[in-house]
């Protein structure tokens, strides 16, 4: 075959593969499109959560269909209960985590780390209503800044691991404090 011949077959076979190879990598994203679900497997409502959460919390990282990440993982916001999912506590083996509602209702955070955390860093201060402690050792207390003392509203620990209601104490708690790690 001449070099000639190659060129030509060349030019007007690579436009082709091209334009297939587009196609092929469109194709996901424009049925997730016509579904209203992200190719991660996200409705466009939780991407619209994601989004509006972004905007008012910036600084995360989208980790998942549902979830953020906020400084490198020390804390993971999840927006949205799983659909496959009954509510219940939820929280996964080797995190505690605090919800937004009672009966463990969504966004959920989590933190794993010891000692005292301000929530302020996570804007979740003064917006806790239920716990699940899901960690093997331990427990962490929810504090109110009360002034020069802070106040302890609850604990949740291997001895008492589920909250759903924290009560009085709903909408409180400005730190947490980890022991016995």
């Amino acid at each position: 075959m001449d070099h000639f011949r190659t060129c030509r077959i060349l030019a007007v076979l690579l436009p082709t593969l091209f334009a297939f190879g587009i196609a092929l990598y469109a194709q996901p994203a424009l049925a997730a499109r016509a579904t209203g679900t992200s190719a991660a497997g996200a409705t466009t409502d939780d991407q619209a959560k994601i989004d509006a959460w972004l905007h008012q919390h910036p600084g995360g990282t989208q980790i998942g269909a549902r979830d953020l990440s906020y400084a490198g993982g020390a804390l993971i916001v999840t927006l949205a209960r799983d659909p496959n999912v009954r509510a219940a506590a939820d929280c996964p083996s080797g995190w505690f985590c605090f919800y937004d509602g009672v009966n463990y209702t969504y966004p959920r955070g989590k933190l794993s780390s010891c000692g005292w955390q301000n929530l302020a860093t996570w804007a979740w201060q003064n917006r806790i209503e239920s716990v699940h402690y899901n960690m093997s050792t331990g427990t962490v207390a929810f504090l109110n800044e009360t002034g020069t003392t802070d106040t302890v509203l609850f604990t949740a620990g291997t001895n008492h691991r589920t909250i759903a209601d924290v009560g009085t104490n709903r909408n409180k708690a400005d730190y947490v404090s980890r022991t016995g790690c």
